[in-house]
């Protein structure tokens, strides 16, 4: 297999998730056993809240990158399992942080952990899954391991902070949207891909080859995250529909409309990042701008050129069912609805 033929070409068939779910299958078994043991304590609540969201039906797209990353790799040995694991606590627990800071009514389709559950236990269980991450990662006993996980970590907690600055700043600009985007999303993605390529002792090429696949993966995720908000239904998305507008967050959907919109345009957007312009008629009037401008299509243009940018970088690996797996998510992460 060439790197060529890993493009999604006119008639080929839908990508699909399948290859690296059949892949990953009897790793992501054990990922899930350590993640079973580890979110459990003698405080019922912890239990209760974590697997309200573990369970709710994610995909689990970053522990699987580490599992499919270690194959890829050549690794044989058996302590990827539990970085994979942390890799998941530390997204679910800025799942949870996040619901709370948006005032999220729902998460993968069901009520939202801080609706449940109420903002404070919310918070602190997010504490307590990020403290159980950081103790897989001692028990891993690789200081480099250790340093790339806490450093995304760190990384994710500035972008979430530089989103909520930029909320309902309509001068906010694609530059710096893709620079949040990198550090609250792609930098976990480049860090999953990593660590299995420090485990598995690979060369510095590789190993930096895995971290560029995971950060433009990463990138490519969330452009099409945010353009699902505006171009599908609930049902679909697992959220509600319009969640990002009523925020007043400047996702790529949202500035490309505005950029291209007249001056009468830009002033219903000005007023609606503001938050006062947020209702029914609202959303459906700015999905009716951003679909006039392109803006969903051409965030998903941008989503495939970072997809493409990840398949390439692992290029330099042999081909086989690993590379042709994680090729295969990169164009589903793009192709999805959902």
């Amino acid at each position: 297999m060439t790197a060529e033929i890993l493009h999604l070409r006119p008639g080929a068939s839908e990508p699909s998730l399948q290859p690296m779910l059949t892949l990953t299958a009897s790793g992501m078994n054990s990922v899930n056993a350590v993640i079973l043991e580890r979110m459990q304590s003698e405080i019922p609540l912890i239990p209760a809240l974590a697997g309200h969201l573990i369970s709710g039906g994610g995909k689990r797209i970053r522990p699987m990158l580490t599992i499919s990353g270690a194959q890829l790799c050549g690794y044989q040995g058996t302590c990827h399992y539990k970085l994979a694991a942390a890799v998941e606590f530390i997204h679910t627990a800025t799942l949870l942080h996040d619901d709370v800071v948006d005032g999220s009514d729902l998460r993968r389709g069901k009520a939202s952990a801080n609706i449940v559950f109420g903002n404070p236990a919310t918070v602190l269980v997010g504490d307590f899954l990020f403290s159980r991450a950081f103790e897989l990662m001692v028990e891993d006993g690789s200081l480099r391991v250790l340093k790339i996980l806490s450093g995304a970590s760190a990384v994710i907690a500035e972008g979430e902070v530089d989103q909520l600055t930029a909320q309902r700043q309509i001068e906010t600009s694609e530059e710096r949207y893709l620079s949040i985007v990198g550090a609250k999303t792609a930098a976990l993605f480049a860090a999953a891909t990593r660590i299995p390529a420090v485990v598995a002792e690979c060369n510095e090429a590789e190993e930096r080859a895995l971290e560029d696949f995971g950060r433009n993966l990463g990138i490519a995720f969330q452009l099409v995250d945010d353009a699902i908000d505006y171009d599908s239904e609930s049902g679909e998305s697992g959220k509600e529909k319009g969640d990002d507008f009523r925020e007043g967050k400047m996702t790529l959907p949202v500035i490309l409309a505005y950029a291209r919109g007249s001056e009468t345009e830009r002033a219903f957007w000005r007023d609606a990042i503001a938050g006062f312009r947020t209702d029914d008629d609202d959303l459906a009037h700015a999905v009716e701008l951003i679909n006039s401008h392109d803006a969903v299509l051409a965030t998903r243009e941008r989503a495939r050129y970072f997809a493409q940018r990840a398949i390439d970088a692992i290029a330099c690996f042999p081909a086989g069912e690993a590379r042709s797996a994680m090729a295969q998510a990169a164009l589903f992460a793009v192709a999805r609805r959902y």
